[in-house]
């Protein structure tokens, strides 16, 4: 079989138990999700990337930590990340400066990260503030795509700086529907030439600064009657042909309400997930879904992919590959010990302090 890891999963607790080191060695999983249950101090979560390391070198293990109220590890040393609607009201402000801090937190929020072994922040959020969204709201930066756009490629600079890839959410664009996909299906009845021009424009104007990108788990029906992450048009015709985006593209959790329902009907999990990579995703992200039943919905979807690719359901892609590969680190971090004695970082840290 074609060597491709399309599959990011979570795990339970603070540790691996057996079943997880057998499943996380699994040649179809290429990932690994953290959520805060799943740090308890700064050693144990280094420990833990250690232990996935030696399992597995090529794992990517990822984690939201955007700032403000989405950030899973707060404790133990890791810097309070503000919300995003911070840095664009000091734009309002000082738009030099919002640059300036926003550089600071993407090198902080990146450094510190990578210090205890995590590869990659999904962040940062280029959904635009309309003031309707509760499952946004200050995560993102501005009501104004351009100022999205400065603030954005700015905390990604900050990334990049560190040795980590940027993750733009959440494509086209979340900010405008009220519903939370979460729980819900949002539905968003604009035209394409509406969301194009303007949710969609910070995509467009950094698809060199961004790595990777996940669409939004909302339907656009004037453009199509599947939700982004399974919908070809948009990620192939639109998201890669029409503006030039050549990085990674992650599912959003395919555990959420608005991943379960395609065309009217309810799907189960290893649908979505062959749906998912059928319409262009990369990397299919499977959330919360080891603590139920010893995972078994984990074990089903690994079968069911594995089957799918012997009866030629789906293709294994070299391409996908390469993409998961890249946004590898390319080079050691610093200690934690030996961050806490980098000027840089110093530097940074006072930068937030706005």
């Amino acid at each position: 079989m074609l060597h491709h890891a399309p599959l990011m999963l979570d795990i339970a607790g603070t540790a691996l138990s057996p079943h997880e080191r057998e499943r996380l060695s699994h040649p179809l999983v290429g990932g690994l999700i953290l959520f805060a249950r799943n740090f308890e101090s700064r050693a144990q979560l280094t420990a833990l990337c250690g232990e996935l390391k030696s399992l597995r070198p090529d794992l990517l293990i990822a984690v939201d930590q955007e700032g403000g109220r989405v950030q899973r590890l707060r404790s133990d040393g890791f810097t309070p990340l503000p919300a995003m609607r911070a840095l664009g009201e000091l734009w309002m402000k000082d738009a030099l400066r919002a640059t300036q801090v926003a550089t600071a937190l993407g090198y902080v929020m990146a450094m510190e990260l990578r210090a205890c072994g995590v590869d990659l922040s999904f962040a940062p959020v280029l959904d635009l503030d309309y003031g309707e969204s509760s499952v946004i709201g200050d995560r993102s930066f501005h009501r104004d795509p351009r100022v999205v756009a400065m603030l954005a490629k700015s905390v990604a600079q900050g990334q990049l700086i560190a040795g980590m890839g940027a993750c733009g959410k959440h494509f086209p664009g979340h900010g405008f529907v009220k519903a939370d996909s979460h729980v819900d299906v949002p539905v968003d009845k604009r035209s394409l030439r509406a969301i194009l021009a303007e949710d969609a424009k910070p995509f467009e104007w950094l698809h060199l600064s961004l790595a990777a990108v996940m669409p939004a788990h909302v339907i656009y029906p004037k453009v199509d009657a599947r939700p982004a992450g399974f919908s070809s048009r948009w990620l192939q015709e639109i998201l890669r042909e029409r503006l030039g985006f050549a990085g990674l593209v992650f599912s959003d959790d395919l555990g959420m309400r608005g991943a379960r329902v395609l065309e009217g009907r309810e799907i189960g999990f290893a649908e979505a997930a062959i749906t998912a990579l059928h319409a262009g995703c990369d990397i299919a992200l499977l959330c919360n879904q080891s603590m139920e039943e010893g995972g078994r919905v984990l074990d089903e979807v690994l079968q069911s992919l594995e089957d799918a690719a012997l009866q030629g359901r789906w293709q294994p892609s070299m391409e996908s590959e390469g993409r998961r590969q890249r946004l590898l680190s390319q080079h050691a971090p610093l200690s934690w010990d030996e961050l806490m004695h980098e000027p840089g970082y110093h530097l940074a840290l006072q930068q937030l302090n706005f």
